[in-house]
């Protein structure tokens, strides 16, 4: 959050005081630095604005935007917040802190022997509801991450997922094969979805009413294994997290592969937007997704998105 200082001593240094200090005390210290953060974040701050108009469909006053901002960083510093506690609470804390809908999804398609594919946007605290998996339930959960810079930052939440009970594959050609292997060990799979990473094959979709690319992933995923495709979010609600499963995208053949995979990515782009819709304030993309977020900015539109309209 803070780009001048080194990431990883700044990660650590988070995780040490979250798993220590009283929550109240935590809590209030990331409530300042991500006031702070919101003021200084330049681009990012631009990005939010757009990301909150997007998601609520209208304009909003320089007020507005300001307080959506602030409320938006806010969220994202309990992100972390949250996760960075993980390691020092007992299941019953988990499980006291979260609340689902739709779970019967999850365990169905474990019952069937088929392990679903979770598609997730970037909402919330999605790490709270894999921990809870892995800790309450027993169940087995892969999650496929960005990487990060530098290197060994990446590697240190790698190394701190995995004490969650996470396997951990990064975005990247050995991606596919992890992932396979992960679904035919009964491994639930995590995606989060709602922006292409370097490296990752998209497809392009409508996303809030504009022209975009998402990944490919999730649907070839599903099309070739027939694991289910789960649309899933997980909220702040209140001190606790609650998370929606939405039931399996239709991910039966209907034509040639390449149109099969766009048409099963235009469905879940519908799910994520319904997701975002409910809490815009909690979505922490802070990154250009459309063309017109590169216009806005003043940058040259990259040339994978020239040709959306």
């Amino acid at each position: 959050m803070f780009p001048s200082l080194d990431s990883l001593t700044l990660h650590k240094a988070g995780a040490f005081a979250a798993q220590r200090a009283p929550r109240h005390i935590s809590g209030a210290v990331v409530a300042v630095g991500s006031t702070l953060a919101s003021l200084l974040a330049g681009d990012r701050r631009v990005i939010v604005e757009r990301n909150v108009e997007r998601a609520t469909g209208k304009s909003l006053s320089a007020t507005e935007r300001r307080r959506a901002v602030a409320r938006t960083f806010g969220a994202y510093g309990r992100y972390y917040l949250d996760s960075f506690r993980l390691p020092a609470l007992d299941a019953q804390e988990i499980d006291d802190g979260f609340t689902y809908a739709g779970f019967e999804h999850i365990t169905n398609a474990l019952d069937a022997g088929t392990p679903p594919i979770l598609v997730l946007p970037h909402l919330g605290g999605w790490e709270w509801a894999a921990f809870w998996l892995t800790k309450v339930n027993g169940f087995k959960v892969t999650a496929v991450v960005e990487p990060l810079e530098p290197p060994e930052l990446f590697r240190w939440f790698k190394s701190f997922r995995e004490s969650l009970g996470m396997e951990v594959v990064a975005v990247g050609p050995d991606a596919g094969p992890a992932v396979l292997r992960a679904l035919q060990n009964g491994s639930i799979v995590c995606l989060l979805s709602d922006r292409v990473v370097a490296g990752a094959a998209s497809v392009p979709v409508e996303f809030f009413g504009e022209q975009t690319l998402l990944p490919a992933g999730p649907a070839t995923l599903g099309l070739r294994t027939g694991s289910p495709l789960l649309p899933v979010a997980v909220y702040f609600d209140g001190d606790s997290h609650h998370a929606e499963v939405r039931p399996p995208v239709d991910t039966e053949r209907q034509g040639g592969f390449r149109s099969d995979v766009q048409r099963v990515t235009q469905t879940l782009a519908s799910e994520l937007e319904r997701f975002v819709r409910k809490a815009p304030e909690q979505w922490h993309v802070l990154q250009p997704g459309w063309p017109s977020d590169y216009r806005a900015l003043g940058r040259p539109v990259p040339e994978q998105l020239q040709d959306l309209t």
